[in-house]
């Protein structure tokens, strides 16, 4: 029996209810794993609200990092022992998971488990966001929405590593400082971003705005960008954006908009190993610092979620079974 976090209902973080589970032991293709940390992402609060809709009832969580327990068979290039980290196996809110072995990311020795956990998905996103949705090149000017959050800390520094000069957004004095630690050029207040992206840019505005905080958020990030800018909608922490009328992107400036997902980049295996050794490779080298915003307990996963959703923290946010 195995400490599991279960959803039976959709609704507040108090359905996130503590309990004990017997796992199947890994068919063919997929492993066992002891789970040292498991990611607390915005996904997982839209899961149990039933934004996004999950069959019930459902153990929560996605990503994680730990060791190899058991190998099922059919398994090849791993064994018992290793350590592995993931950003795409259900039911990660858990002190063990069962899933497919070729979703895992071999985790490097100079690599922490608390490293591992909080790089997945934050970290893939933050690298598909910067390399492939928009790509940065060196001279842009690009506006990144909730710096001192998870993604919005790592997206900073790789598109400053890409030879960016970067904008960001915060709603605190305190984020405001993490954000420039971070390597933001300009931190700037929600209140008016778009007036003080244009004046910052001599009234052209920026080449690209990374927009993970949604409706709130949605109309002024247009009127933030350059002629023929790109508008990078990746999620939406304050609500859905509402349909809009597409000729608003040819009034802008001949825009162009983005909804992207990570699953549509790192579904190849390649290109899932691609990205995680380049993110390793920073973060081995001091270029890419990771910023842990809080731990928590598994049984506490209910409190991980409030503070996130009301933006409490900055950083990463994880679960410790």
């Amino acid at each position: 029996m195995a400490q599991v976090i279960q959803v039976s209902s959709t609704g507040g973080p108090e359905v996130l209810v503590p309990t004990e589970a017997r796992l199947a032991d890994p068919g063919p293709g997929q492993v066992l794993i002891d789970v040292a940390a498991a990611g607390v992402n915005f996904i997982d609060i839209y899961q149990r609200q039933g934004v996004y809709q999950r069959d019930l009832p459902y153990v929560p969580g996605s990503e994680g990092a730990g060791r190899i327990a058991a190998v099922g068979p059919e398994v090849s290039g791993f064994a018992v022992g290793d350590r592995v980290a993931w950003e795409s196996l259900p039911g990660s809110y858990a002190a063990q998971v069962v899933g497919p072995a070729d979703r895992l990311i071999p985790v490097p020795d100079s690599i922490s488990d608390v490293q591992a956990a909080a790089v997945p998905l934050q970290g893939l996103t933050a690298h598909y966001l910067a390399r492939t949705s928009y790509p940065i090149r060196s001279g842009d000017t690009v506006l990144i929405h909730a710096g001192a959050g998870g993604v919005g800390l790592l997206l900073t520094q790789i598109a400053k590593l890409l030879g960016a000069r970067v904008f960001t957004t915060v709603s605190t004095p305190e984020k405001a400082q993490i954000s420039r630690a971070a390597g933001a050029d300009e931190v700037l207040e929600y209140s008016g971003f778009a007036a003080a992206a244009k004046d910052l840019t001599d009234g052209a505005g920026v080449a690209a705005v990374y927009d993970g905080v949604g409706k709130d958020t949605f109309d002024e990030s247009l009127r933030a960008l350059r002629v023929r800018g790109t508008m990078v909608l990746f999620g939406g922490a304050s609500g859905q954006v509402p349909d809009f009328n597409l000729q608003r992107l040819a009034a802008g400036g001949s825009l162009t908009i983005t909804r992207p997902t990570l699953v549509h980049f790192v579904a190849a295996r390649a290109e899932l190993l691609e990205r995680a050794e380049e993110l390793w490779g920073w973060i081995a080298d001091d270029r890419l610092d990771l910023s842990i915003g809080q731990t928590y307990p598994l049984a506490e996963a209910g409190r991980a979620h409030e503070d996130l959703a009301a933006r409490r923290t900055s950083g990463k946010l994880l679960l410790i079974p």
